[in-house]
């Protein structure tokens, strides 16, 4: 049993997971919204590099005990990370 049922998060995923579920959300989010709410197949792979992007920089800016590990990035801050 994880220690986010301890500390009473209700999803039950501990804070790295948090911060990783809401970095792909937010990907998605913008590829549907950039892709006319409708990813292709053939979109599949860009839209997968770009949520590995951002998958990357959530564990890079993750740090236990922050409340919001995660900066939000702007539209314009889309590039992959070095």
């Amino acid at each position: 049993m994880s220690d986010a049922y301890v500390v009473g998060d209700p999803d039950g995923l501990s804070p790295l997971l948090v911060a990783l579920r809401d970095a792909i959300a937010r990907e998605l989010h913008a590829q549907v919204a950039l892709r006319g709410e409708r990813i292709e197949l053939a979109d599949l792979p860009e839209v997968s590099y770009q949520v590995t992007v951002q998958v990357e920089r959530a564990l890079r800016a993750w740090r236990p005990g922050l409340s919001s590990p995660v900066e939000k990035p702007s539209d314009g801050d889309r590039d992959p990370v070095d």
